[in-house]
């Protein structure tokens, strides 16, 4: 048993999806998987384990921001051998080429958090998605028809301090979309030897100010679940 986690070995299945919103997490597992069981009620930050297709998978909400992405992932990959960590997130959109409702597979992340930085030192790492999940994700969304893009996202550690100025330059550089956590989540799964992909739907659109309710965020994300779960069950 992790500091955060109450499940006991063998209750988390190797592949993990990890949306932020813990009723996110509940939804997933009472909409998409058979048979499934509650393993963590800590913080009321739950995780469930059943199947899918036959496939056996895991869902753990992780709350927001990198700290919190980097504390539940590292859990799960250290304490209880998972493998693969499929993140299923909102977003902000930053591009104008990427609209609300959209889908964001998460090439690589940059950051302007300073928290590994005791870690790199004077370089800067460019923490990127396993190719073999973004690969059978990005393959898979194409076939499914599904609204997708793929590239550069921006993980910011600050949530509304975000400056009109910098999000015009990140677009410029062709940098997608924003969130909170991707980029805590590639640095955790390549420090640990896990494989690891972020999903990302548009429930912004920073530049228009086009967004969703937080009920849609909970329940009107069906095609990056949809497109996550798949991808769980070609690994």
């Amino acid at each position: 048993m992790s500091f955060h986690i109450e499940a006991k070995p063998g209750d988390i299945a190797d592949i993990v999806l990890l949306p932020g919103d813990p009723r996110r997490a509940k939804y997933i597992a009472e909409t998409y998987l058979e048979d499934a069981v509650c393993y963590n009620q800590v913080r009321n930050i739950w995780g469930y384990t059943g199947t899918y297709k036959g496939k056996r998978i895991s869902v753990q909400g992780t709350g927001m921001g990198m700290t919190s992405m980097s504390i539940y992932s590292t859990e799960l990959i250290q304490e209880y051998g998972v493998k693969h960590i499929i993140r299923v997130g909102s977003s902000g959109s930053l591009h104008p080429d990427v609209k609300k409702m959209d889908m964001v597979l998460a090439m690589g992340a940059c950051t302007n958090s300073n928290m590994y930085r005791h870690i790199f030192r004077e370089y800067s790492y460019a923490p990127l998605a396993d190719f073999e999940l973004l690969k059978n994700a990005y393959d898979l969304g194409l076939k499914l028809n599904k609204p997708i893009r793929s590239g550069l996202v921006c993980t910011d550690v600050h949530f509304y301090d975000s400056d009109e100025e910098t999000q015009h330059v990140l677009a410029k550089h062709q940098v997608l979309a924003c969130d909170n956590e991707t980029a805590a989540l590639y640095m955790v799964a390549a420090r640990h030897g896990a494989k690891a992909l972020s999903i990302l739907t548009v429930t912004d659109q920073m530049l228009t100010g086009e967004t969703i309710t937080p009920e849609e965020r909970e329940t009107q994300l069906n095609d990056m679940i949809e497109l996550a779960l798949e991808t769980a069950i070609t690994l």
